[in-house]
């Protein structure tokens, strides 16, 4: 939980993995074996935190207006209330609605490379590319003008800190002015739906409101909250640390350049390897016994999905990248009930942008040295200064891996 455990937290699931894949420290569980994690994830007798638990671990928290947000919408409710909003919103995250929107995430992912081209000297990568093409997509399926798109940035940064397994007093008092501009946008595009519909996923949420009992008022804003956050700063994440793990790796880079079907396996490798988010927590409704250890109901249990990423029972020499690596199923995205809404979303984007990033600027490095973000739930770059170099014909890769049908997808 220090700074530097947070910026660099591998060290760390190693020294616990070495007491086994579930662990008691002090009050609560801590889960770094895949095997468990994945069963954990779907286990029915395991749940997020409710509301007599929150009483109980957070007196107070109706007071805030991060945690109350967080906690009315699907990201930390149990069924059936989960079940009930998250087939709401499934309706914009069908495979045949995310596979036509190809060519729009192209397109858009072209501009903003025509931009960093026309920048002088370096640009930050972070802010150029990483942030706006995901805050791009995710704002069109909500409606959200374009113009609007440069606030989310900060407000969601403020925001998501409550995610985080500890929470200061004055980064709660950050996250609640973060919330508070969130839900008051919100507020004012739910009016502006009302008077106008329009086809997006607001709309949608507005008139299943409006409708009847399906989703309440608090429900209604909380979820929009969340999908606006959840559906960029995962992939903003994935596309920081995807891109120095590839620079980090020229030849595989040059590799997926020339050959963009590979992008499937490598994106999924990605994941493996720098998992944009690093933990979820659960609690326990019934006894188990996981990794020999017994869990009594109402334990606290912290999923390391970044460590079980690395494991070594499932994936060998986990520290390795390797994207021709066979059957990696990352649980970057988490599994079971609260599998990310938006995981096919996500990918798809990073497997668009990394081939065309490395096609069209060959000759991009990181120029200076990247800024990680402080957090652990969320594992990013605040900064990522890349030297864009100039764009040129497709790269000759300078010797294909053996096999050259590339990695699994």
């Amino acid at each position: 939980m220090s700074p530097e455990g947070r910026v660099d937290p591998y060290p760390t699931y190693e020294r616990l993995r070495a007491h086994g894949p579930v662990v008691q420290a002090g009050s609560v569980f801590v889960v770094t074996g895949y095997a468990e994690a994945d069963a954990m994830l779907r286990d029915a007798r395991f749940g997020v935190l409710d509301d007599a638990l929150r009483d109980q671990f957070m007196p107070g928290w109706r007071e805030s207006p991060a945690i109350l947000s967080i906690s009315r919408s699907m990201l930390r409710t149990n069924p059936p209330d989960h079940s009930r909003m998250r087939r709401l919103a499934a309706g914009a995250f069908t495979p045949r609605r995310i596979a036509a929107m190809r060519d729009v995430v192209r397109a858009q992912a072209d501009e903003l490379i025509d931009a960093m081209l026309a920048a002088e000297g370096p640009v930050d990568f972070m802010a150029a590319f990483a942030y706006p093409l995901p805050v791009g997509v995710i704002c069109a399926l909500l409606g959200v003008p374009a113009a609007d798109r440069p606030l989310f940035r900060r407000w969601a940064t403020d925001l998501t800190g409550v995610l985080e397994p500890e929470i200061t007093a004055d980064e709660l008092a950050v996250a609640d002015r973060g919330a508070a501009e969130l839900r008051a946008y919100f507020t004012e595009l739910v009016a502006a739906r009302r008077r106008a519909p329009a086809d997006d996923l607001t709309t949608a949420l507005v008139q299943a409101h409006d409708g009847g009992d399906r989703l309440s008022g608090d429900e209604l804003l909380a979820n929009l909250i969340v999908l606006l956050v959840a559906g960029f700063e995962t992939t903003t994440n994935l596309l920081g640390n995807g891109l120095v793990a590839l620079l980090e790796h020229p030849r595989a880079a040059a590799a997926l350049a020339e050959h963009p079907e590979f992008a499937p396996g490598y994106v999924d490798e990605l994941l493996r390897y720098d998992s944009p988010v690093q933990l979820t927590s659960r609690t326990s409704t019934a006894p188990s016994r996981y990794g020999d250890v017994d869990l009594p109901p109402e334990s606290w249990v912290i999923v390391m999905l970044g460590a079980a990423n690395r494991d070594p029972r499932r994936y060998p020499d986990p520290a390795r990248f390797d994207p021709w690596r066979p059957q990696v199923h990352p649980l970057s995205f988490g599994a079971g009930p609260h599998y990310c809404l938006g995981a096919a979303l996500a990918r798809l984007e990073a497997q668009v942008a990394f081939p065309l990033l490395l096609r069209r600027l060959p000759g991009l490095a990181v120029a200076g040295w990247p800024e990680r973000r402080v957090r652990l739930t969320l594992r990013g770059h605040a900064t990522l200064p890349v030297r864009v170099g100039r764009e040129a014909s497709p790269v000759t890769v300078p010797g294909t891996p053996p096999g050259a049908a590339g990695p699994t997808p």
